[in-house]
């Protein structure tokens, strides 16, 4: 096969940071995709709907002439979230989730929920008028090894959520590991996840061995390789739990291998294509469009795109770096070939 043609798909987990970095990260994110997610984790977070307001027209102001791409709301969770804000979150048409983050598990998330038990009043009111939860699901306990995090999350709070609120519609953002993958394989079909590339391209070894790798430092962490297997066995199964999450995450080159570096994998450039990749791979290309363009709509109850996508088979590298704000960013793939190339 040397090209396939499918529904445009979405993204349903990204990052555009804000400003000036805007006007790198709105065209990338539009490229190919017809909607994306878009998480809150600003400084400050997005927590309001006026906040996120505001921001989505930040973001539409820095979409190219002539393209069309919809961002979708996300409003971040704090301690402090009222059950007013989540009401007035599913009037207003343009937010269509709400975000977990415990507090200090990622990038600005020290505004992050302390206790699951302090928002139990907001994921009440939110499974009543059916607004989305996505969850960033690691445990931050510093006794918990970085590698078992998602696990215990699952044993720790996952379950409990879903038993208490089985009506809530949550996905399980950026799942990393085979434990994931069986607990939203076997949870109700209020449960779903997303998966990113880079889990399913790389693995901890990757990152690790022959020195590091900082520009596949990401959280949650790679994992071993028997769960990138299973994710990669989950996205190409065509269960319809699992769709297309990017979390596509902009650091400078500068921040990413500076002593302290900082956590993302910035996809974007090449997207679709690395999906693509894993996908030709597994010999199961029939079932990316399930994956890229249908699961995750279908989740969220919006329309497929209207437009379809066609992705050749040919092969071209992925740039070292590209301009971002006043220094430069490094893509995920930098320098490797991809087989597979979309062309607009």
């Amino acid at each position: 096969m040397d090209q396939i043609s499918i529904i445009q798909p979405d993204d349903w987990h990204l990052h555009l940071r804000d400003n000036e970095a805007l006007a790198t990260t709105v065209p990338a994110a539009a490229r190919g995709f017809g909607r994306g997610i878009v998480m809150p984790n600003l400084s400050p977070p997005v927590t309001t709907v006026a906040a996120a307001k505001a921001y989505r027209e930040r973001i539409l102001a820095n979409l190219p002439v002539g393209v069309s791409w919809e961002p979708l709301m996300v409003l971040y969770l704090t301690d402090n979230t009222s059950v007013d804000e989540i009401r007035r979150a599913a009037e207003c048409g343009f937010i269509h989730g709400c975000k977990y983050y415990p507090a200090g598990a990622t990038t600005n998330s020290d505004s992050g929920v302390t206790d699951l038990a302090n928002i139990n009043p907001v994921l009440e009111t939110m499974q009543e008028v059916g607004m989305v939860l996505q969850l960033h699901g690691e445990v931050t306990d510093c006794a918990i090894d970085i590698f078992d995090r998602e696990a215990v999350f699952i044993e720790r709070h996952l379950q409990r959520i879903v038993d208490d609120f089985p009506q809530l519609k949550m996905v399980f953002e950026h799942i990393t590991t085979s434990q994931g993958v069986q607990f939203v394989t076997s949870a109700p079909e209020n449960v779903a996840a997303t998966i990113t590339p880079q889990h399913l391209l790389y693995n901890r070894n990757d990152m690790l061995v022959g020195g590091i790798k900082p520009h596949l430092f990401c959280l949650p962490v790679l994992k071993r390789n028997t769960h990138q297997q299973s994710l990669i066995e989950a996205a190409t199964s065509g269960n319809k739990k699992f769709f297309l999450g990017t979390d596509s995450a902009p650091h400078s080159k500068n921040d990413k291998e500076s002593s302290c570096g900082c956590a993302g994998c910035f996809s974007h450039p090449a997207a679709i294509e690395l999906y693509t990749e894993v996908f030709d791979q597994a010999g199961a290309l029939d079932k990316l469009e399930a994956f890229a363009s249908k699961n995750g709509a279908d989740f969220y109850q919006l329309p497929y795109n209207k437009t379809s996508i066609t992705i050749r088979r040919k092969a071209w590298n992925i740039p070292m770096s590209l301009p971002f704000t006043d220094s430069e960013i490094v893509p995920l793939g930098a320098g490797n070939t991809v087989n597979w190339k979309f062309e607009q």
